[in-house]
């Protein structure tokens, strides 16, 4: 394990980096805390990743997919324009001095004619019938992505220089490095003459590296390289800031009064929060904190006050379930009367969904039927659909939208919470498609009409975590949960 140090080493995403100010405002823009020893990694500023690549959720193209499906260069060179129009935008709502600001703008404008060129020429190259665009296509969404970190990290840097503190920008996005790295090398290369404890080094979320970040995180790549920078340095804590507190469910929907901020909680949970959607910190991210023995602070950045949540190892002081919440999933059953027995449809479902890179977030089955819930496009379940019809011809393929709600914690053994979520989705007037509880005690999943999601998220936590501190119910009956609300139970 890596020598423990004194310094924190902190992520800051792309929607509270466009309110940067703001949130360093309260540290040390104006004589606040110590700056230093302290690490900053930063994402790009909100919205410029999306126009470097894809919307992440319209699925709108940006620079890359319109460079991609390219005829001619007006397209994608356009669309770089207005990428640079962006992050001009985006640094004149953090930086004042008309010095920062040119600064930045002759940044931004070597950056994007520096990736232009190399798009251009790439172009050019591959008019040749010996050279394949889509040979390159991945390298060109590494360069791509750079753009956005580089430009963020820096000006943040201004912005703290600007305020007395020694920052220094770290450009770890290789840019017109010639020399192929990995990415530790290329962290140790980073940090090999900064001292932490007269420095902020201001580091951007990319990686250049010869791993190649997208290729295994695509847009998780800033968290991934948080945390290698925390395990390489020997971070005494990593912290993610966040827009709002890492409470037990969504305040918007069972209301502000109601919710409880996560004073603590583990790994584990941190993990099932990725695995509904709902990240602290990206599964590969909390596995390099974990295995090196780094805590992991998730705070709201616009409450500096307040300490947050503070996951680590330890276990939970007395079971409770922590945290509601729910994820629209899309069940992929497979029917075949005569499964039983016969060995090779599991296998031949798993190598279809990772084909398609399909994401499965629970599974059921019994002796002849095998239920996949999933969160994935309609369109990639459709092609898995299509590919087990072709090897199972005589089985029946069907998906239906639902959604998974899950109550989750540390510890929930003896709180007899299953029964008692029955209990209270059967009052709301709910019945579950499907419920399942595992041995390790850690999350229990209600399969729910889609439709009848938030009022489950609501039900479960008024009775799983509002009225946590009452007498739990004894374990229902059947006919007490009522013949419609009886789910199939699955281990």
């Amino acid at each position: 394990m890596t020598e423990r140090h004194a310094h924190t080493v902190e992520k800051i995403g792309g929607t509270s980096m466009s309110r940067s100010r703001e949130l360093l405002e309260p540290l040390f823009l104006h004589g606040g805390a110590d700056p230093y020893n302290r690490v900053f990694v930063v994402s790009a500023y909100g919205g410029i990743t999306d126009l470097l690549l894809e919307h992440k959720k319209s699925g709108e193209p940006g620079v890359y997919a319109l460079f991609a499906n390219a005829e001619n260069d007006h397209g994608w060179s356009d669309a770089l324009n207005r990428v640079a129009e962006a992050m001009k935008v985006a640094h004149r709502e953090v930086l004042e001095a008309p010095g920062d600001i040119q600064e930045a703008d002759d940044f931004v404008r070597e950056r994007i004619e520096g990736a232009r060129s190399c798009l251009i020429d790439l172009q050019r190259l591959c008019s040749y019938g010996h050279f394949r665009l889509d040979q390159h296509m991945g390298l060109i969404r590494e360069l791509l992505s750079g753009l956005g970190e580089a430009h963020s990290a820096q000006a943040t840097a201004l912005l703290l220089r600007r305020a007395g503190v020694n920052a220094r920008f770290v450009d770890l996005s290789g840019w017109r490095d010639e020399a192929e790295v990995s990415l530790e090398e290329r962290i140790a290369r980073g940090f090999e003459d900064i001292d932490l404890a007269t420095e902020l080094p201001v580091v951007t979320g990319y990686a250049q590296c010869s791993e190649g970040l997208m290729k295994h995180y695509d847009r998780g790549y800033s968290e991934v390289t948080f945390s290698r920078i925390a395990a390489a340095t020997g971070a005494a804590e990593a912290i993610i800031h966040k827009e709002f507190h890492l409470s037990s469910a969504d305040p918007r929907l069972v209301g502000l009064e109601n919710v409880r901020k996560l004073g603590r909680t583990n790994y584990d949970v941190a993990d099932q929060l990725s695995n509904m959607g709902m990240e602290a910190i990206h599964p590969s991210a909390a596995k390099t904190l974990r295995q090196a023995g780094i805590p992991l602070r998730v705070t709201n950045a616009f409450d500096p006050a307040d300490p947050g949540t503070l996951i680590d190892e330890a276990p939970a002081e007395a079971p409770a379930v922590e945290i509601v919440t729910s994820l629209p999933v899309i069940a992929l059953e497979l029917f075949e009367p005569d499964m039983v027995g016969v060995k090779g449809y599991d296998a031949s479902i798993l190598e279809a969904l990772t084909r398609h890179k399909v994401r499965i977030v629970a599974k059921s089955s019994n002796a002849n039927a095998i239920t996949h819930y999933v969160d994935a496009s309609l369109k990639s379940v459709r092609r898995v659909e299509a590919d087990l019809v072709r090897v199972h011809p005589s089985a029946e393929v069907t998906t239906r939208a639902l959604a998974v709600v899950s109550a989750i914690g540390r510890d929930i053994s003896g709180l007899r919470a299953l029964g008692r979520g029955l209990v209270a989705l059967d009052r709301a007037g709910l019945a579950p498609v499907a419920v399942s509880q595992g041995p390790r005690n850690v999350d229990i999943q209600f399969v729910m009409a889609r439709e009848d999601a938030d009022t489950a998220v609501k039900a479960l936590h008024r009775a799983l975590v509002e009225e946590a501190d009452a007498q739990a119910p004894e374990a229902p009956e059947e006919s007490e949960i009522g013949a419609a609300a009886a789910p199939k139970l699955v281990a």
